[in-house]
């Protein structure tokens, strides 16, 4: 079995030698058939030979068209405070992917702290989950989160996430690449999000947006950081100047592991020693053990992870070391007004529902 990190260097051709290139053969043989039933479903929805169904309120949709993460969970949460901010009852729709035994994902339990105000809704039927949210919860919105593939709930605005370090999933579907899909299937998103648009430089950027644009041309383009907010501990909170210049022990088990290292080195902290866990990882007592004897030999004073880990974790220390969560926000630099007004509308038809006699 490989494991993520070697799947990536895999893929992208950063491993080289004849093992790295036979993987590389065997992957693209098996990322023909996976393309070919990618797009056999999309063309079945495309012709209406596949059922989709309707809700009785708006529906937008965050999500990929890569594996791994975008920054989709802080972008959820800024398009759930939009329409808050303008007393919107809003639910947050999921299939709860790496949920055990009907519990909340990793995902749902750090937007439950942040919003606690919005229901989350996880079913692997999205459908019946959003049929929940209309008929129980009595929501007038729903955000259907990591909801791009997922045709058979109908969406009034398509909103996907590129990842500047990984946009096009080095060109190749699942498993030769980290396509969900064949990139054409940006044509069908409404708003296209640049998440950390900040890790690469202005030509890049604009080589990503010019790609963008010959395949969803009509597609509104926004850029956005990950902006480390503060420290948050399992009942406290700290500056993010509290750890300046120190050295710290940091791990995470998030798709995109880079990212999370490039914002610890945003806010000048020295890592001293470095794990990562899959995606999803579900933390077990012996991985806390582990972690704690990792932390006190580290010769760290503190221990970081991402908010995503530690609501996972539900300690405050490992071993002698004090345990905190890096809190990101979403800070959009370019497109927020454009983002802002391909969402007003389905706010203004909340409310002319809503007032209708």
């Amino acid at each position: 079995m490989i494991n993520p990190q070697t799947f990536r260097a895999i893929v992208s051709g950063q491993r080289r030698g004849p093992w790295a290139t036979m993987a590389r053969g065997a992957l693209r043989v098996a990322e023909f058939p996976y393309t070919w039933a990618m797009r056999r479903r999309n063309r079945g929805y495309d012709s209406g030979r596949r059922a989709s169904f309707a809700t009785e309120v708006p529906v937008v949709s965050v999500g990929n068209l890569t594996l791994g993460g975008t920054g989709k969970t802080p972008l959820v949460e800024w398009i759930a405070r939009y329409f808050r901010q303008q007393q919107i009852r809003v639910a947050i729709v999921s299939r709860g992917y790496g949920a055990t035994d009907g519990a909340s994902n990793d995902e749902s339990l750090e937007l439950q702290e942040r919003l606690p105000d919005v229901p989350l809704v996880q079913n692997p039927d999205r459908v019946a989950g959003a049929a929940t949210a209309v008929e129980e919860l009595d929501c007038q919105l729903i955000v259907l989160d990591d909801g791009f593939q997922h045709r058979r709930l109908r969406r009034d605005l398509d909103i996907v996430l590129l990842d500047a370090l990984e946009p096009f999933g080095f060109d190749h579907v699942f498993p030769r690449g980290t396509l969900r899909e064949p990139i054409s299937g940006l044509a069908r998103a409404n708003v296209i999000v640049l998440s950390r648009a900040d890790m690469i430089d202005a030509s890049q950027r604009a080589a990503i947006r010019s790609r963008v644009q010959s395949l969803a041309p009509s597609a509104v383009w926004a850029e956005a950081i990950h902006a480390p907010r503060q420290l948050r501990g399992q009942s406290s909170t700290a500056p993010l100047a509290s750890l300046a210049s120190q050295k710290v022990a940091a791990f995470c088990g998030i798709g995109n592991p880079a990212g999370f290292r490039h914002t610890l080195a945003s806010c000048h902290l020295e890592v001293a020693t470095w794990r990562e866990f899959p995606d999803h990882h579900a933390y077990r007592r012996e991985d806390v053990e582990e972690l704690a004897r990792w932390a006190d030999a580290s010769g760290a004073a503190e221990v970081v992870c991402t908010h995503k880990d530690l609501v996972k974790l539900q300690v405050d220390r490992l071993g002698q070391r004090p345990l905190w969560a890096l809190e990101i926000g979403l800070s959009l630099t370019e497109g927020e007004a454009d983002l802002a007004a391909a969402l007003q509308p389905l706010a203004e038809r909340v409310r002319c529902e809503r007032d209708a006699p």
